[in-house]
């Protein structure tokens, strides 16, 4: 099974001081080969991903613990918030989780405008590497 096919993975990032932060996302996969996520500018993911691009995936449950037997696939993300490849994301993720998608686009939303945030304006490109 690809990391495209997972329900959830847990994307690793890194403070500034080295630091690795995991965080279990829902996924896409791109005919390219990348993964995709949405999210939100000014999260913590996004934060960290301004001072390095480098991550690891690894499959994981919704909680975000790893699943056994799996190892952690190295990539690159970059963020975009606009344009083809950010739609083609937001589609996927759409089609892949379904009803779920909306119902957390609805609650996050409303969460997120409360701080003044926009839920989902910022797509993580990943590239895993071979």
């Amino acid at each position: 099974m690809s990391l495209a096919d997972e329900n959830c993975v847990s994307l690793t990032t890194y403070r500034r001081s080295g630091e690795a932060v995991a965080s279990p996302v829902w996924v896409a996969g791109l005919d390219d080969g990348r993964l995709g996520f949405y999210t939100t500018k000014g999260t913590g993911k996004t934060k960290r991903l301004q001072h390095t691009s480098r991550v690891t995936l690894q499959p994981c449950s919704r909680s975000g613990k790893l699943k056994k037997g799996t190892a952690p696939t190295a990539g690159t993300a970059t963020m975009i918030h606009s344009g083809p490849a950010y739609d083609e994301v937001v589609k996927r993720v759409k089609a892949k989780y379904g009803l779920e998608a909306k119902f957390f686009r609805l609650i996050g939303s409303r969460a997120m405008s409360r701080k003044g945030f926009i839920y989902a304006d910022t797509v993580v490109l990943i590239t895993p590497e071979a």
